[in-house]
């Protein structure tokens, strides 16, 4: 009975607000609305376009001021310094462009505003000014193409040889699994169907009748040699996965029933990459935000945030399911030592199905 009550005491007010708004209308002079724009409203448009354009000038500033720093530091791998390269290249002249464009919009929507007795200018064609217009922006663009064909022709022109790295990154969801060539350099053959062997030691599907594969090594964190050329052959269980490894400026889809292929050469090891300056400042900025948060789960009874050590990643780009954000693999790059004394200590497909 009291829901009720409020409902109606509710309705009632609303009524009443209603009809007080009505009355406050009617007791107005009536305002002639022609639906036409006049000299003010000119004037009144004109000066918002202008504020409009400090506006946006003033937010792209304060983008750049507040979050300039999580731009990724410098590329981590041989192929990455042509590719940021390319980046800013094509960053500076769509900034260029913009700030010159969306000036000229604003100012001229300021001076050329509706005036009474003020006619437009019928101006049917200029070829000159056409070509301009037309032309640059054709130099520019074939320019930028042009360029990114020669870099990503760089990029992806990799032939595998004795010294190549071959590792396979195997996607499931949710998590990575990598495999390497062993001793022999070349993967074992592998599908779906053998997973189920060997009471699920057989983590990627390797073929135990092709004796290529016994001495590959299957592992679920990805270690690198600097220096040395990694080629990726990458292969999806279930779903379309994408391998991103964002440091070294390399992305490529992983597709069930094909195998797709990256390859890079590190050129940075983990710990130099932690001294970066850039990396350091992060690092910095990370555990701040993460001690405070701390403050409040600790106050929730709840642990406190461990501190962030920066590591590569390799993550999923592709939004694959509900742990999609979660799909990530701890990518260490070290010296050629440091690598071979890792590998020397992981077990082989061989010994894993014994």
């Amino acid at each position: 009975m009291t829901v009720i009550l409020t409902l109606t005491v509710l309705a009632l007010i609303a009524i009443a607000i209603w009809q007080i708004t009505k009355i406050f209308e009617l007791s107005q002079t009536p305002k002639v609305n022609t639906q036409v724009a006049d000299d003010d409203d000119n004037q009144l448009n004109g000066k918002l376009m202008f504020a409009f354009l400090i506006f946006i000038y003033a937010l792209t500033l304060f983008s750049f001021w507040k979050w300039g720093d999580v731009l990724l530091p410098d590329a981590s791998s041989e192929h990455g310094a042509d590719y940021d390269n390319l980046m800013w290249i094509s960053f500076a002249i769509i900034f260029f462009v913009q700030t010159i464009t969306q000036a000229l919009l604003h100012y001229f929507a300021y001076k050329y505003r509706g005036e009474k007795g003020k006619k437009a200018y019928f101006y049917a064609d200029n070829d000159r000014l056409e070509a301009v217009w037309t032309i640059i922006p054709v130099i520019v663009l074939a320019g930028l193409i042009l360029y990114g064909l020669y870099t990503w022709t760089n990029i992806m022109s990799v032939e595998e040889d004795e010294d190549s790295l071959v590792i396979e990154l195997y996607a499931q969801q949710f998590n990575w699994k990598a495999r390497y060539s062993g001793d022999d350099g070349v993967l074992g053959d592998a599908n779906v169907r053998f997973l189920q062997d060997f009471d699920g030691k057989n983590q990627v599907g390797i073929d135990a009748t092709d004796p290529n594969g016994f001495d590959d090594i299957v592992v679920q964190e990805l270690h690198l040699p600097v220096g040395r050329e990694v080629i990726f052959k990458m292969r999806s269980q279930d779903v379309l996965h994408s391998a991103y490894m964002p440091h070294f400026r390399a992305q490529m889809n992983c597709v069930p029933g094909m195998i797709t292929e990256f390859a890079f050469v590190p050129v940075t090891t983990t710990s130099d990459m932690r001294q970066n300056p850039d990396v350091v400042a992060k690092v910095k900025k990370i555990n701040k935000i993460r001690v405070e948060n701390s403050k409040a789960l600790v106050a929730n009874g709840e642990e406190a945030l461990e501190p962030y050590t920066f590591d590569y990643l390799l993550l999923c780009n592709k939004i694959c399911g509900a742990s999609h954000y979660n799909m990530q693999m701890k990518i260490i790059v070290e010296t050629p030592e440091e690598f071979e004394k890792w590998i020397a200590n992981q077990q082989t497909f061989a010994q894993v199905i014994q």
